[in-house]
């Protein structure tokens, strides 16, 4: 069985980035954050989308991801309801994406909230992206079209960098983006080495 090393970090650490750069050495990646958006375009999830949240949050019959996580991030319990209807499905379309790589020496799944979901729980080790949450904040206001308030929000909904490292076997701290690739290279070059050794 092929191994799965998880990537993490709060929005705005550059995980994304970071899971590229792996990419780029020849890593198969999955970022679970695209594969939500792929499945939130069926018809199954739409319509549960619709029960749960109200047709608000579709304009011109596509989902308003603005608008949905207005809704989530601002209440728990429909943050949890959300979760419980995505989440499955991305699970089962990682698993057959793993099916699909079994080739590989590892590859690297991206999960934003990768401990909050259980999904750690499936990886053999996990890597875990930081940045200070300034320069997170910054790196979001310049990325997206949204406002601090709803920046906050988010980060408050995912867990601290501090519970991650905790739960981690390998930090990367992604400040300068330099440095922060030789750490990719160095990781990379471990895992290699364990996975044939």
């Amino acid at each position: 069985m092929v191994k799965i090393i998880g990537l993490t970090g709060g929005i705005g650490s550059g995980k994304t980035t970071i899971a590229h750069h792996f990419h780029s050495l020849g890593v198969p990646i999955y970022i679970a954050d695209d594969a939500a958006k792929e499945v939130m375009q069926e018809k199954s999830i739409i319509e549960s989308l619709k029960n749960c949240f109200g047709d608000s949050i579709f304009e011109d019959g596509q989902l308003n991801r603005g608008a949905l996580a207005s809704i989530v991030f601002n209440d728990s319990e429909k943050l949890a309801k959300l979760n419980s209807i995505v989440h499955p499905v991305v699970r089962a379309h990682f698993d057959n994406w793993v099916q699909n790589h079994q080739s590989a020496t590892y590859i690297i799944y991206e999960a934003a909230i990768l401990f909050e979901s259980g999904n750690y729980k499936k990886c053999d080790k996990v890597i875990c992206v930081t940045a200070p949450l300034d320069v997170r904040i910054q790196r979001i206001l310049r990325r997206d079209d949204t406002k601090l308030e709803a920046i906050q929000n988010r980060i408050n909904s995912q867990w601290t960098d501090e519970q991650r490292i905790n739960k981690s076997d390998y930090i990367i701290e992604n400040i300068d983006l330099a440095l922060a690739k030789l750490k990719v290279e160095e990781i990379h070059k471990i895992l290699l080495i364990k996975q044939n050794g």
